[in-house]
């Protein structure tokens, strides 16, 4: 019998490591290599089972550093996405297990009378408490069975929409569950059953902190759409604008060329509205159809800007392919990249202020490049590479991040006066 429930206190224990390494893979996204998965699971199976014993700082260290190296080795991500992992679920880590374990302690000596190292004098005794740890592991498996239920429909969504200053409030607001939970568990007190209601609060507040998280999250995407239907609704403004302006430049043409007609003798009236009829057509030819409608909006804010700057702006877009990138990330790619490459232009004189945008489809990659002239960085010589370019007062941290949303690359370098950065991303099957 004893056997039966060793095996299946086996068993329980792995169920339970594979819920919990489940939810932290939903959580934070493993690396690729299959070795990493396979050593992440088996390593995840000891994290989750440890031991947490009062007044024991060895073992709530232990417990705290293996945890963080855990999630540094085996899983990508920001270190402010791994650190929020550690506040998250090791306050829920130690507090269910220490429960657990006294729990189970308080029963066996409830039941027997006797403390738990005396179970190897009596085969009865191993029988109680073999029976006990097997039940505890049980509840263990199913208070994190229930977790994932709750939990499933918060953590997916979580790491792809919070960015750096969301990350910092909801870590602040995890720091004080962790460090009451280390704090009490540590400094335990004589009646251990006064830290239970404390252990239950730090599950409640790492718990908590998923659905704030997550509401955080909800609100962000709602102000996404908002801000895309605006984007939307200024698109289709801004082609009826298109279409007005075609018919009154074949209107304005039509009374020009009678104009010429009857003013042929009178040569500077005649080039003024040559001028005028060609500034006209010219503003047309100069708006950029690239395939995706608010790209078509970014480029040709960003394009009047230029041209107010006097900067020869030149695109060559087909970005059909990039449906798959959500508005706001395209904003952010594209926007990020061409105001600074404008910011770098006005400090050029005008005869070198030049900027070139290029992106199309490469087999299963949308390829992105954007070129512009810039003056060199304060004591470093023309035609060289600098290996900081993003820390460099470029600002593209944020569309650094968008990229590597789609799991995209971006290289940056600066050379014989040319900026120029490469943006890589693959395109979903």
């Amino acid at each position: 019998m004893i056997r039966l429930l060793e095996i299946l206190s086996f068993l329980l224990a792995w169920g339970y490591a594979f819920v919990f390494f489940w939810i932290i893979k939903t959580f934070l996204p493993l690396r690729k290599h299959l070795v990493f998965k396979i050593a992440a699971f088996v390593v995840c199976g000891y994290l989750a089972d440890s031991i947490i014993y009062s007044n024991d700082l060895g073992s709530l260290l232990g417990t705290m550093v293996l945890f963080l190296a855990y999630t540094l080795i085996f899983y990508r991500g920001t270190m402010m996405e791994k650190m929020s992992v550690l506040l998250v679920f090791y306050p829920a880590l130690i507090a269910v297990n220490y429960l657990m374990l006294d729990i189970g302690g308080r029963l066996f000596y409830a039941i027997t009378q006797t403390a738990y190292e005396e179970t190897l004098q009596s085969p009865q005794l191993m029988l109680i408490s073999t029976a006990i740890h097997t039940v505890s592991l049980l509840l263990r498996l199913l208070f994190w069975i229930g977790a994932w239920l709750i939990l499933r429909k918060f953590l997916s969504k979580i790491t792809s929409r919070l960015n750096m200053r969301m990350w910092l409030i909801v870590d602040m607001l995890m720091l004080a569950s962790f460090v009451a939970i280390f704090t009490i568990i540590y400094f335990m007190p004589e009646d251990t059953a006064i830290v239970y209601p404390i252990c239950l609060a730090s599950i409640f507040s790492s718990f908590g902190c998923m659905y704030l998280a997550s509401y955080i999250c909800e609100a962000m995407q709602t102000a996404y759409h908002a801000q895309e239907l605006e984007m939307q609704r200024n698109y289709y403004k801004d082609r009826i604008r298109d279409e007005e302006r075609v018919r009154s430049i074949y209107h304005d043409m039509k009374n020009h060329l009678l104009l010429l007609q009857a003013q042929t003798g009178n040569g500077q009236e005649v080039q003024d509205s040559i001028r005028e009829l060609k500034g006209q057509i010219q503003e047309y030819e100069n708006y950029h159809h690239t395939g995706n409608e608010f790209l078509d909006i970014i480029i040709r804010d960003k394009a009047k800007t230029a041209q107010r700057k006097n900067i020869d702006f030149s695109a060559a877009i087909a970005f059909e392919a990039g449906s798959f990138i959500e508005p706001l990330d395209i904003s952010t790619i594209f926007g990020n990249a061409l105001d600074n490459a404008i910011e770098a232009s006005e400090k050029l004189p005008e005869d070198r202020r030049l900027i070139t945008v290029r992106a199309n489809r490469m087999r299963d990659m949308l390829v992105i490049a954007i070129e512009n002239n810039a003056p060199a960085a304060p004591g470093e010589p023309q035609g060289t590479t600098k290996k900081d370019t993003f820390a460099h007062g470029f600002g593209l941290s944020n569309l650094k991040n968008a990229v590597e949303k789609y799991d995209g690359q971006c290289s940056a370098k600066f050379e014989n006066g040319v900026f120029t950065l490469n943006i890589l991303i693959p395109i979903p099957g």
